[in-house]
């Protein structure tokens, strides 16, 4: 049996999900350089960044509402923090799929 693994664009995933500036970040992150192509640890790690910067984004609204700023609706603030637990949630969704993957792998017979 033959075994082939598409590989997973991050970006057009932060992008469907409506996060397009996570996608961004992880396709600046993730750009092909002079020398090594970009790989499935650096696209992972990127995303893992993006989704840690969406979050304390997200913190740091909700305690500049909470504070009073006028500058900073509560609107956004609600679509920030949405946005930053989606993204969390499709993270963990992909840590457990690898997770699984890789018990499937292991208890494979020789």
């Amino acid at each position: 049996m033959d075994v082939k693994l598409k590989p997973f664009d991050f970006a057009q995933a932060a992008a469907r999900a409506g996060m397009p500036q996570v996608a961004e970040r992880v396709r600046q992150a993730t750009q092909p350089q002079a020398v090594a192509p970009a790989s499935f640890q650096t696209s992972f790690s990127a995303a893992l960044k993006a989704v840690s910067a969406t979050q304390t984004q997200a913190s740091e609204m909700q305690k500049q509402v909470q504070l009073g700023n006028s500058s900073v609706s509560l609107e956004e603030t609600m679509i920030a923090m949405q946005k930053a637990q989606i993204g969390f949630q499709a993270t963990l969704q992909v840590r457990n799929k690898l997770v699984q993957a890789y018990t499937d792998i292991m208890n494979m017979p020789m």
